[in-house]
């Protein structure tokens, strides 16, 4: 008898602590929303000048980045990385990455595909005027800023972060990016897709 009850105790404590771990939120260092906030209709362009908008979220996961096509380190060396991540999480999660191309004047709709195809022509490349970007951005808690200019060549300020949008077109984290001395600020791909997985399965109803 004593040692049913104390295998129905040790039972107990087991259950107790599975059933405790589930309802943890995941330790990570991704600024993650307990709850996630929904994004306001918006439309924009893609790269073979389709409408883009807040269906295009719906029912997988989703992981956006904003840029420039002439952004000369920060984007492509991004887009790099994440082109492996979205390959890695594709054997367990349904997941699509965007690029929101925010500087509409230079990223023609010709240039975004050339752009997107050379890393995956799967992702998506919008982009539109700035009056429907600047909320949509806003939104997903990033910020750009552009200079008005005549000059051919300039360059345009942007997050580096990368957010993560769930099946509901709702923004659930932001992957924030390692700031090194000597380097421009970029995504950890190993970090962000072992905390994707964590959020993902956490907050997958």
């Amino acid at each position: 008898m004593t040692r049913i009850v104390a295998f129905l105790c040790f039972s107990a404590v087991l259950f107790a602590a599975g059933c405790g771990k589930s309802n943890t939120a995941p330790e990570v260092e991704a600024l993650v929303y307990e709850q996630a906030k929904p994004i306001s209709p918006f439309l924009l362009t893609d790269q073979h000048g389709e409408p883009a908008d807040n269906s295009q979220f719906m029912g997988h996961w989703n992981l956006v980045f904003l840029g420039y096509t002439s952004c000369p380190d920060i984007c492509p060396m991004t887009l790099a990385k994440l082109t492996a991540v979205q390959k890695q999480l594709s054997q367990d999660y349904k997941v699509q990455v965007w690029f929101v191309a925010v500087d509409p004047k230079r990223d023609t709709t010709e240039k975004r595909k050339a752009y997107i195809d050379y890393f995956n022509p799967a992702f998506l490349a919008v982009s539109g005027p700035h009056k429907q970007l600047f909320p949509f951005v806003r939104e997903l808690g990033l910020i750009y800023a552009i200079n008005d200019s005549d000059e051919q060549e300039y360059a345009v300020d942007h997050s580096a972060s990368v957010v993560m949008v769930d099946g509901e077109g709702a923004v659930r984290a932001i992957f924030k990016p390692e700031f090194k001395q000597g380097s421009v600020p970029l995504i950890n791909a190993t970090t962000l897709t072992e905390e994707f997985k964590k959020i993902a399965d956490y907050y997958t109803k």
